[in-house]
This record gives C-alpha cells, structure tokens and sequence, in this order.
C-alpha cells in the first residue's frame, strides 16, 4: 500500500486526488496552512493532516535554517510523514523554497507537482478534460452527471463541490464493462476520468486526453503568460496532446477559439462544434434551471460531448433540466437576519467576464429585484492587468452598490512590485471617478462588510462573490 504525503492538501483539485488515492488504499498524509471544511472532511475520510501555518516563513535566513535543519519542524511531525512516505505530491501554489518539499528532494523521494500526479492518471484511463477560461466547473459537472446517468460511471475531479457527490469535488468510478460507445478505443476497457484542465501556469500540459472540451479563451493569468498571444499558444499545445482518435468539442461562437482555427486545422484533430444558433439552444433556454446565456453555452458542450460518447439525447436533456448547480457558481440561498430578509447569492467569480455574466444571469431570472454586490478581487496581478477590464465592468454593472474588500493574497503567486501598484482602494476610486458618484465602496474587514449591509440594505439580492476567502462572508449570514 503506497504512502502519500500531499502538501497544500486543502486545494480544491489536489483534494480530490487525495480521496482518489484513499479510494485506492493508499495511506493518505498532507498538510496546509490553514484548517477548512475541506480539510475537515478529509480527515473524516481517513487522511491524517497537520495544519501548521508557522511553515508560511518570511524570513530568508529563517528559510535557510530550515533548510540546513529538518529537525527544526519536527514538532510538527512533519519530517516523520515525509519520511515515511513514498511519493509526494504538491500543489502548483507551494514554492520551491517550501520546506516541506525542501526535504522530501534532500531526502530523494518522488515529488511531483498536483498536475504532474494528475498528469499521470490521464495516460492510463480515457480521459476528457475540460478546458478554458470560463466555465469549466459547471461544464465538467453536467457531463459527469450526464455519463453516471448513462451508466458509463467515471471517476471525477472537479474544481467545486456537488451536492450530488455528497457535497465533494470527487467521485470514484469503475471499469466499463459491455460498452456501446461510438468511440472505439482500447482505453474504454478502462475507466472514464473526467477532470479541469486549468490553464494558469500551463498546467494542462501535463495532461493527455482523448477527448477536450473547450469553453472559451479569454486574457487571463497575464501574470504568467504576459500576453493572450502566449496564452493562445499553450490552449494550442495543450490541443496537440490529443491523440489520432480523440476529439476536440469546441464553442464555435468564441472569438478566442476562432484565432485557433489555422492551428486546430494543421493538426487534423477531429472536431465538433457547438453554437448559440444551434436548435438545441433554445430547448436549453427552456428547461435550465440555472441562469444566463453562459449556462447554456455550458450545457451545449456537456450534449456535445456525450453524443460524441455515444449518450442518447433523452438522457442529456434529462439530466441537464434537473441540473441545480455547484458550490459557490451563483449558489442561491433566502436568508432571515434581524429585520432582513433577502436572497443571498455566492459566487466564484473572480475575472469581468465571470462577474458581468453572473450579475447579467441574475437580472434576467430576477428582473425586477434590486442587487448589492459584494466583490473580492483575487491576487494582485490579476488585478492589476486586467484592471482597466474590472473598472469598466463593474462601474455598468445594473446594481444599486458594489463592496470591495481588500485583494486576496495568493501565497506564492505576489509580485511585490505590483503589490504596490494596485489596490482596492484604488479600484474603488476608478469606478466612481468614472460615474461621478459614489456606488463602490472600499471597506477593510468582513466583519465591517457585515455591519455595513446590515445598517444600509434594503434590497432583495446580496451577491457575495470571489476566489477567494470571501466565501466565510457568506457563511456567516447563513449560519
């Protein structure tokens, strides 16, 4: 039975390998730096986790004591599980200088990285991966719901929660047996594992599917690749991973997929669209419970997919009419607090396409409801190079105000420099500059956020969004 040690095991993808490997008998360790419901529930199912913040180090000598030192985190039972373990998998966002990974390399154990460790379960099963710059967690989610219903029961990493896999981001599948599919391939013995494939960092180009969804390019993550040039070229890469028989399902309406056609079409990968001005949009517009025109370009490509599987249509419609949603992708929930009552919205939203999209979903399945944006940004460079792109999407935005917090601190992934060159206080001047009037206000703590709407809101909808820990915003009026 191997031993496994993940470190930042409390990340929504690198969690659902984690029960992955629980699922397969493997003696499951991690850490990370802060406890979570995550975390929680994988101590419930059986992985043993240190939550050990102090490992956050600042300091560079302090950094080089450590490393000169192992014995210094023993008190945190640390170097134990890293000794004893027999692959060591890691989020992307750990840096290399992390001590944790610092002594599993001095003491030459296998480490890879969480899309490295994925990397390798997409060469053994058939493997479809969803990709793009939005949508991929709902996109992913319908066509796994779509394949259980069908029976073809894969195994699935998601980047949200389903209540329909009891509240996780992962599902255990099984080997299919008799199969049907239209798809010959020797791999469909095997499992179906239907993952994200998440671009920032490239990390899809560790992957190797036989089929790809792609939802939509768009700027995003200039921080790596500086430019959509460069990001066009890894969605192109990643394309090229695909083997003779693969597919490639693709939304025909987006203008970022449209500068791949040359690409798409010297490397003679067999395609099939999907558009807005196909038939079975406006059937979708009709039975999807969950709102906006993104949501439907979501449940096109989940129908595409599966009909490329094979999957009758019957169960497609079927599946996607009762599709109620995720966590955190405009989750829904009436609250009652002192003299308020409204509906509470949590979103992930963290790009101006995402944040434009939700509120625009809203307003069209709540027409005459008045909103109140909560808004966190996430990291500094994104804030930063798409700064222009926030400003003018949240100052047209049909809400009566908008709340920004300060910028979620992506450990790991900070420029300093640009620390410096932006902040919320900053973004929430822009926007009222632009409309002469004060409709964005900067406020530091949640807890303030809180007093604030409970002294001023008199609405109907209170949107409560970001990648980042605004979700316990949310929670706290929940609870």
């Amino acid at each position: 039975m191997k031993k496994i040690h993940f470190i930042g095991i409390g990340g929504i993808g690198i969690s659902a390998l984690a029960q992955f490997y629980l699922e397969k008998g493997a003696e499951v360790f991690g850490s990370d730096l802060v406890s979570s419901e995550i975390t929680k529930m994988l101590e419930e199912k059986g992985a043993k986790i240190i939550i050990n913040s102090k490992f956050k180090i600042q300091n560079s000598k302090l950094q080089r004591k450590v490393a000169r030192q192992p014995r210094y985190f023993a008190q945190f039972k640390i170097q134990n599980l890293i000794k004893k373990a027999d692959l060591i998998i890691y989020s992307k966002a750990v840096p290399e200088n992390h001590p944790e990974l610092r002594l599993a390399k001095k003491l030459k154990k296998k480490c890879l990285s969480y899309p490295e460790a994925l990397g390798e379960l997409t060469k053994k099963y058939f493997t479809i991966a969803v990709c793009g710059t939005h949508g991929k967690s709902t996109t992913c989610a319908m066509i796994a719901l779509i394949l259980i219903k069908a029976g073809l029961n894969p195994t699935v990493i998601l980047g949200t929660k389903l209540k329909e896999f009891g509240d996780s981001n992962f599902r255990m599948g099984k080997a299919i047996k008799n199969s049907k599919l239209k798809i010959q391939n020797e791999k469909l013995k095997n499992e179906i594992l239907v993952i994200e494939a998440d671009e920032w960092d490239a990390s899809f180009l560790d992957y190797w599917p036989q089929i790809i969804v792609l939802t939509n390019i768009e700027k995003e993550h200039l921080d790596y690749y500086r430019n959509l040039k460069n990001l066009l070229r890894a969605f192109s890469q990643f394309i090229a991973h695909l083997p003779k028989d693969g597919w490639l399902i693709a939304n025909k309406d987006d203008k970022g997929i449209s500068k791949l056609k040359s690409q798409i079409s010297r490397l003679q990968i067999r395609t099939q669209n999907f558009s807005l001005k196909q038939k079975e949009a406006r059937k979708l517009r009709k039975i999807l419970k969950v709102p906006g025109r993104h949501n439907i370009y979501n449940a096109l490509a989940a129908l595409t997919c599966a009909r490329v599987l094979g999957v009758k249509d019957e169960i497609s419609f079927e599946v996607l009419s009762k599709y109620k949603g995720s966590w955190r992708r405009m989750e829904e929930k009436k609250i009652i607090i002192d003299h308020l009552s409204f509906i509470l919205v949590s979103d992930y939203g963290h790009h101006p396409t995402e944040i434009k999209a939700t509120i625009s979903a809203l307003k069209e399945k709540y027409p005459k409801k008045k909103i109140w944006l909560v808004f966190q940004p996430h990291q500094y460079q994104r804030t930063y190079y798409l700064f222009k792109d926030f400003v003018k999407v949240l100052k047209d935005l049909k809400v009566q105000k908008i709340i920004i917090p300060p910028i979620f601190d992506v450990a790991g992934r900070e420029n300093e420099k640009i620390r410096k060159k932006v902040s919320s206080e900053k973004l929430v001047e822009a926007i009222n500059q632009q409309l002469n009037k004060q409709k964005a206000f900067f406020i530091p703590d949640f807890q303030k956020i809180k007093s604030f709407i409970k002294a001023y809101f008199e609405d109907d909808i209170l949107v409560i969004m970001g990648a980042g820990d605004i979700y316990k915003l949310a929670q706290e009026f929940s609870t």
